[in-house]
């Protein structure tokens, strides 16, 4: 019997309907000006629900209510379908590893000491990881603090591989992260320390795919990062200054592969005996580059041409149920009680879809970082490819296909809880292009209106929501001068609930601050059930 029981909810009245969950990706609440991309975009449905609809609230999607370090903190996809799947509010890996390096505590642990041994006993110390502040996937001073206790224990050679970023922080802002960090470097090479950047690209071109969208991505890393393999520059800063004069659209997190070099060899192939760490603390786009490591004779995804002999460890575990890596430095968080494990201890039968780009996210973070099924019996997850191409280029991505999907499990009657996640608002939102952006939540919106027709005709309940802002601010300016916005904002998300049920009446709970951590209870009270202890509140009641 499981030990994630719901009790039935007094004077609830069961409906026909499925429950239809739907995450608009990127989707927040801005200023309703030009700079709003949701509010430029035609969006009659979206509109109309949150004018009309007495179930409508905004919630909070950023800080401290998804478990970042701070309320200037902008939330994710990770962290809020974290929050969204577990009900409650867990300290994500932001806030985790900056106390533990603040701290030190995590040089007093065994993966610590082994990288340390590795670099002292003749090998180098390798940190690759994206090189921004942006703090969804890494920060630059866990690095820079790294690096100094680094000093503090003798090694006496590190080479970083850094990754630009240009989408959790500004577009073509690479240069001042890298200035920083070679002023560190630089610092501790003293005493016949010898701290250098070995090579590097930008994320979307090479290492950090995700959901195994892009494998030819990963292999570049591999083969720029450990084989010493693409084009040369005599420094970090030279190899961005060179892209950006040679092509002016290109912008960081697109930026090719770069090869630090002397007298034409790489100062920085990874060898036997030598350590690396992985600084990603966001477990998606660190998964594939740890397989290439840690697989042997069974990984199959690219020719690796030789795998070094090293210590390999991530900022922490990326997959707990794979034991990805083996060897990390931060131990995540423990999220247990998904609302998905109360469901299957219930019985519920529930259906979950995204396409490629945020599959992982509807299923993987949503389920507390656990891959696969909790219940085989109760659950059908299903992936839609996405295009491998930048978003821009087709702004309404698969949410066509992940609509007729969807429709055809309303159709079914065969789940009571659906759930998806309409990617598009976030993927072209990283983009900045504003034409684009627009497309991106106009395709949504018109998913929305299918997708409610259906449901009204199963005699269903629609929840709507998003995990975070980004469409949302399509620029700012600073000193008069407009700045094209690619990373997540700190605005409030929509959350409407739409019943076409008729079977019970539900009212909004008063609540100072409601956010994506009450939406599980929410979606437990309207399939009948009350809310488990440990959740944070419901955001209804029945009337």
């Amino acid at each position: 019997m499981s030990k994630y029981n719901l009790k039935p909810l007094a004077n609830f009245t069961p409906f026909d309907g499925p429950l239809l969950f739907i995450i608009m990706d990127g989707v927040g609440l801005g200023p309703q000006d030009e700079s709003d991309g949701v509010f430029l975009a035609y969006t009659p449905t979206l509109d109309k629900l949150m004018a009309e609809e007495p179930l409508f609230t905004k919630l909070k999607a950023h800080g401290l209510a998804v478990g970042q370090p701070s309320d200037d903190d902008m939330g994710n996809s990770e962290v809020g379908h974290n929050a969204l799947g577990a009900g409650r509010i867990f300290p994500q890996g932001a806030k985790l590893c900056n106390e533990a390096i603040a701290s030190k505590r995590v040089f007093d642990g065994e993966t610590w000491k082994a990288v340390v041994k590795r670099a002292k006993d003749g090998g180098t110390a390798h940190f690759i990881g994206l090189l921004s502040d942006g703090n969804v996937h890494s920060n630059i001073q866990q690095l820079l603090d790294i690096l100094d206790q680094c000093v503090v224990e003798g090694v006496s050679r590190v080479r970083c591989h850094i990754l630009t970023d240009g989408r959790d922080v500004g577009e073509k802002s690479a240069p001042g992260y890298i200035e920083s960090l070679e002023a560190k470097l630089t610092e501790c090479s003293a005493d016949g320390r010898d701290y250098r950047i070995a090579s590097g690209g930008g994320r979307m071109y090479l290492t950090m795919d995700r959901y195994d969208a892009d494998w030819p991505m990963v292999e570049r890393g591999w083969k720029t990062h450990v084989l010493g393999e693409g084009r040369q520059f005599a420094s970090a800063a030279e190899a961005v200054q060179t892209y950006y004069a040679e092509d002016e659209t290109v912008t960081d997190q697109h930026i090719h592969e770069f090869v630090i070099a002397e007298a034409g060899k790489p100062v920085g192939t990874i060898e036997d005996g030598d350590a690396v760490v992985f600084l990603n603390f966001r477990g998606d786009r660190g998964l594939e580059i740890t397989r290439c490591f840690e697989e042997g004779d069974e990984f199959t995804e690219f020719d690796r041409v030789r795998q070094p002999d090293v210590y390999y460890a991530g900022m922490m575990q990326y997959d707990g149920d794979l034991k990805l890596p083996k060897n990390f430095l931060v131990q995540p968080s423990k999220i247990d009680g998904t609302i998905s494990e109360y469901l299957c201890g219930a019985g519920v039968k529930s259906f979950a879809i995204s396409e490629t780009q945020k599959y992982g996210h509807v299923t993987y973070f949503w389920n507390g970082n656990k891959s696969g099924y909790i219940s085989e019996d109760l659950e059908k997850f299903v992936e839609i490819p996405s295009d491998n191409m930048t978003f821009d280029k087709r702004p309404w991505m698969k949410a066509g296909e992940i609509t007729d999907t969807l429709l055809d499990a309303i159709k079914s009657g065969e789940y009571k809880f659906v759930r998806a996640n309409m990617p598009n608002g976030d993927m072209v939102g990283h983009t900045g292009h504003v034409l684009a952006v627009r497309i991106s939540v106009e395709a949504v919106d018109l998913g929305l209106e299918r997708l409610l027709v259906a449901l009204k005709k199963a005699g269903g309940i629609a929840v709507i929501t998003a995990d975070h802002g980004n469409a949302d601010c399509l620029f700012t300016v600073k000193n008069g001068v407009r700045e094209t916005h690619v990373a997540h904002t700190l605005n409030p998300v929509p959350f409407i609930i739409k019943d076409y049920s008729g079977a019970n009446t539900f009212k909004l709970r008063d609540m100072d601050t409601p956010g994506l951590s009450n939406v599980a209870a929410t979606l437990i009270n309207l399939l009948g059930y009350e809310q488990p202890e440990e959740y944070d509140p419901s955001l209804i009641e029945l009337a």
